[in-house]
């Protein structure tokens, strides 16, 4: 008769959940999981063909948790201004997780800016205004809002910045309505700014915007 397992896919994977909720994904080793579980390596390497498809099915956690808890919460009714204020709530009330997923980067960098996108453009398609845009417009106005959520989110979070909801709403609306209304990175279908933003990012060189 087989034994039965007493490690689990399951296990395994809430056990690296919750280290990087925890420590952030700079804790993230096969070493430190297994401390966590109280095991060796090996079940890991039974259930998981390696550590980058571990990797993955942390990532797919995460961004399921971001889509039904975190991202789904409701403050005005406006889908991006409720998409911005959500980033900042966990920001703000969850400081390891935000850092573990948009601030230490060490992986799922692009995984995560493809969610990020893709949820915003979501949100965008319920504006009937923006329907004619390109979607390199429509690109545009996510990265606008994403810029200033973030902004908002690094000053409320570490405490700088006493400012009410109904006062990020105002300035979320004016930023919304202004990058429907106009073109403002003057970026071109072949290189959008989002796509500056990433390569720059990744070596650590501010992108070059031109705002008129």
């Amino acid at each position: 008769m087989a034994r039965k397992k007493t490690i689990t896919r399951e296990m395994i994977l809430t056990s690296a959940y919750d280290l990087v909720v925890s420590e952030g994904f700079k804790s993230f080793t096969a070493r430190n999981i297994a401390k966590a579980m109280g095991c060796s390596t090996q079940p890991l390497y039974l259930e998981f063909s390696c550590m980058d498809d571990l990797k993955r099915a942390v990532i797919d956690k995460i961004q399921d948790y971001l889509r039904s808890d975190v991202f789904n919460r409701h403050y005005t009714g406006d889908p991006l201004i409720d998409l911005a204020l959500s980033y900042i709530d966990l920001a703000k009330n969850d400081k390891q997780l935000y850092r573990a997923i948009y601030i230490e980067d060490h992986f799922g960098h692009e995984a995560m800016r493809r969610f990020c996108y893709e949820l915003g453009m979501e949100r965008l398609q319920m504006y009937p205004e923006i329907q004619q845009l390109s979607e390199r417009r429509k690109k545009d106005i996510i990265t606008g809002n994403w810029i200033i959520s973030t902004g908002l989110s690094a000053l409320v979070s570490a405490g700088y910045l006493d400012i009410s909801q109904d006062q990020m709403v105002q300035i979320l609306t004016a930023q919304i309505n202004d990058f429907i209304a106009n073109d403002r990175f003057h970026s071109n279908d072949k290189t959008p700014v989002h796509q500056t933003l990433t390569r720059t990012s990744d070596t650590r060189v501010r992108p070059q915007i031109n705002i008129r």
